[in-house]
């Protein structure tokens, strides 16, 4: 039997669309693997997002600690039996006692807009027109007026809010500051940005 230079052409051709195959499709897969992982967020985006842990073990009564999570301020405030009791005595001021609006998760839509009484946790930003809100601890300063308990204040167009981040009557912003999704890993640790499951 003798091969003919027709049956050359055909092998040669059969092995030429086979290996320009071959070659087509790994050119395609190294093409499709960068265009692909560019969806993926960075790895910057994804810790932005990320939950962040907070020890508040050397957090005393009255103090205020600063964080970030997402891009934005998040306040953790550690209050006195004295600043808690002042919650209940405000109520007819402020704008959203009983915190209806839904600026909280669940499980702080309360008095005192927390988890724990005493730990209270919110976004240092405020829900007018997105300033920063200054801590004012201090009781009835010259600048905020005899009736002041202590509470936030935003200086650009003067909103206040108490200790709880209850937006008082009559101010610019509408809402009450926002408590971020948060929990507790153990009596020392927050976890702000997780709510947990169980």
């Amino acid at each position: 039997m003798s091969v003919t230079s027709d049956d050359l052409d055909h092998g040669r051709r059969h092995f030429l669309t086979l290996a320009t195959s071959l070659a087509g499709g790994v050119g395609v897969v190294a093409t499709a693997i960068p265009f692909l992982s560019s969806f993926r967020p960075s790895a910057r985006a994804r810790a932005l997002g990320a939950p962040v842990e907070v020890d508040i073990s050397k957090l005393e009564p009255g103090a205020l600690i600063k964080v970030e999570w997402r891009g934005q301020p998040v306040y953790v405030l550690s209050r006195t039996e004295e600043a808690l009791a002042t919650l209940a005595t405000l109520e007819a001021t402020v704008r959203d006692p009983l915190s209806e609006q839904a600026q909280q998760p669940g499980y702080a839509q309360n008095q005192h807009r927390s988890m724990r009484p005493e730990i209270f946790v919110m976004i240092g930003v405020c829900t007018h027109l997105g300033c920063a809100p200054a801590f004012r601890p201090d009781v009835a300063p010259v600048d905020l007026g005899p009736d002041w308990l202590g509470g936030f204040f935003c200086p650009c167009h003067g909103s206040k809010f108490d200790l709880a981040g209850r937006v008082y009557d009559g101010m610019p912003a509408q809402l009450n500051l926002t408590v971020p999704p948060h929990r507790f890993l153990n009596d020392s640790t927050l976890l702000i940005g997780d709510e947990g499951l169980g």
